[in-house]
């Protein structure tokens, strides 16, 4: 029986970036003053801030660190001050029962405030990344609804003699079969690497927030590109059918 590998396998940043880049190539060189070969540009720039951003997240912010830890002990040594200082004999003698009830209540109210303050320390650092992820991944999601926007009026019927007349308003397509089915599968090919650097901000966190926005942009990529294959299949099917 094999052994269990040793390390989990994730996302490798720069082979993304590459991808990207290669992409951007290929569309460049096929649709050259395109608006896809320019948002295809765009993307791989992102795509390196992406990397160096999700290299920067996994690094521990230390001064934040340093000063959580801070807040924590001078909490405790405050509390214990505090409670050195009392009498607490004197209390119980002097005290009667509403004061040691109303000197209770303000001990734990001071308690709550001083634990809440140290749970918003402890918790500042994950607050700050999440705040900058999910900033990114709005990002992400705008260049995806972007690139539906491109595929939109790509109709394969009409690029195969299949449609009525133009009309006015209707809009140009001067693409040949093929050159509609690459530009189709082009930005099948950048939607399905805009959920790759989505899910490159998951890779190294628990963060139930961050993972689920990730899912969610996941499966809006996937979605879009579901209906891009679709026209790439009638692209196939019409094209079967005319050489029959």
């Amino acid at each position: 029986m094999d052994a269990a590998p040793s390390t989990i396998l994730v996302l490798d940043a720069t082979h993304i970036v590459a991808t990207l880049e290669k992409l951007r190539e290929r569309v460049g060189e096929r649709f050259p003053h395109s608006g896809l070969s320019k948002l295809c540009a765009r993307l791989v720039e992102t795509g390196r801030l992406t990397a160096a951003r999700t290299g920067e997240l996994a690094r521990p912010y230390m001064g934040l660190r340093i000063l959580g830890g801070l807040a924590v002990v001078i909490a405790i040594v405050l509390q214990i001050v505090l409670a050195t200082h009392i009498d607490w004999s004197a209390v119980r003698k002097s005290a009667d029962v509403l004061g040691m009830s109303e000197a209770l209540d303000a001990t734990v109210n001071l308690l709550i405030l001083a634990f809440g303050g140290l749970w918003f320390m402890l918790t500042l650092e994950q607050r700050l990344k999440r705040r900058l992820i999910l900033r990114a991944l709005y990002e992400l999601r705008s260049y995806a609804h972007i690139v539906d926007m491109h595929q939109l009026t790509k109709d394969p019927t009409v690029v195969l003699g299949g449609g009525g007349a133009a009309t006015s308003s209707s809009p140009e397509r001067h693409m040949t079969e093929f050159e509609l089915s690459r530009y189709l599968d082009y930005c099948s090919e950048m939607l399905a690497l805009i959920a790759k650097l989505a899910a490159l901000y998951a890779a190294r966190t628990q963060d139930e927030t961050i993972i689920d926005a990730v899912n969610d942009l996941e499966e809006l990529t996937s979605n879009l590109g579901r209906k891009i294959w679709q026209k790439i299949m009638i692209i196939s099917q019409l094209d079967e059918r005319r050489t029959k």
